[in-house]
């Protein structure tokens, strides 16, 4: 395996990081959580005239072309600036569709997400510790090949604004993806405030009509995709974390001398570099075996954890060498805490994760 990026993954991060840092000041993050949306629509649409939204979507739809690897890319940036736009989650539910959907469901969600015309987002979690590849909300078949949905799912990001959710459901031969109207017959939303301060919707299903978009394999395939987003997104927000703690600590002096310079200080920030190497290295290999169409075994959900365990070591650790400064939630390092939580926290924290990769370790052990 060999994780150096290419040429055109070098530009990608390039370009992305250029356009979040210009639109993801803080005044102008602090305007956009005032918002009801709390979305950054000028910088979507930005992004989307840049080929970014995209960038993971097939040509014939006027995206890039590229795949898993160049999103995550992209995703890392956003971290950085822990900027306000479903990019995950609408990129995640435009592949699905692209990868599962009939050609018609294609023409509707795929060709306008990549214009930046559309949201989506994904309804894989449940109420409780339910995981992620074995969801509890059911699909029915109907004699004319319709189906409807009974159930809920929770903290479904972005669902307020998305055209569609794609959602996991139990079918009578297994597991499927479908497709569903967040506003639509048989469907309520409880909208909530997360910590991040955007918004995501608890949706509960009463036979809601659903568009099958595959069974199978289809729940696992997209469950990986996600977690391997998180992990990117979450290695961002960590660097983004790190940069700023230099730059206070490189200009703070205490007793004549730069904080940087104290031995636990740098102790601190040591203990960060490790952990996200951790974390790069993880994300980068999980990323690599699905991007080259690999078995990733148990990579996926080692690059799960060490995003929700070292992410949450990192964030708490720059936000504590800020000193008081740290805790004031309008200084910019407080919004890297915030996301750095609420990324550990979706898909399950890291008991969870550690649960759900000892089962599958030990199902490979005894097959």
């Amino acid at each position: 395996m060999d994780f150096t990026f290419n040429e055109e993954q070098t530009a990608i991060g390039d370009l992305a990081a250029d356009i979040f840092a210009g639109k993801s000041a803080i005044d102008r993050v602090k305007a956009v959580e005032s918002t009801d949306e709390r979305i950054d629509r000028e910088l979507w649409r930005e992004l989307a005239q840049a080929g970014l939204v995209g960038i993971a979507l097939p040509e014939e739809f006027d995206g890039g072309a590229m795949g898993l690897t160049e999103l995550c890319v992209l995703l890392e940036q956003q971290g950085r600036n822990v900027a306000p736009v479903p990019l995950w989650e609408t990129a995640l539910g435009a592949m699905a569709i692209a990868e599962f959907g009939t050609q018609e469901q294609k023409q509707a969600y795929v060709g306008p997400v990549a214009a930046g015309e559309i949201f989506l987002t994904v309804g894989l979690e449940e109420f409780g510790p339910a995981d992620p590849t074995a969801p509890t909300t059911v699909a029915s078949p109907g004699a004319d090949g319709t189906w409807t949905l009974s159930g809920a799912k929770a903290v479904v990001p972005a669902a307020h604004i998305a055209t569609r959710v794609v959602v996991s459901a139990a079918t009578p031969s297994g597991t499927g993806l479908f497709l569903v109207d967040p506003a639509g017959t048989g469907v309520v939303s409880e909208n909530n405030e997360t910590t991040t301060r955007a918004i995501a919707s608890n949706l509960t299903f009463d036979s809601a009509p659903a568009e099958l978009l595959a069974e199978g394999e289809a729940v696992q395939w997209l469950v990986d995709r996600v977690e391997v987003a998180l992990a990117a997104l979450q290695v961002g927000v960590g660097t983004g974390a790190v940069a700023q703690a230099v730059t206070y600590l490189n200009d703070r002096q205490q007793f004549g001398r730069p904080l940087s310079t104290f031995q636990a200080v740098s102790h601190q920030l040591a203990d960060c570099y490790i952990d996200l190497e951790a974390m790069r290295v993880t994300l980068w290999q999980a990323a690599w075996l699905l991007a080259n169409d690999h078995d990733p075994k148990a990579a996926v959900l080692v690059a799960k954890w060490w995003s929700t365990d070292g992410g949450q070591r990192v964030v708490h650790r720059t936000q504590h060498v800020h000193g008081g400064i740290g805790v004031d939630t309008d200084y910019p390092v407080h919004r890297h805490l915030l996301w750095g939580k609420q990324i550990a926290a979706t898909l399950g924290g890291s008991s969870a994760d550690l649960s759900r990769l000892g089962a599958q370790l030990a199902a490979g052990v005894a097959s």
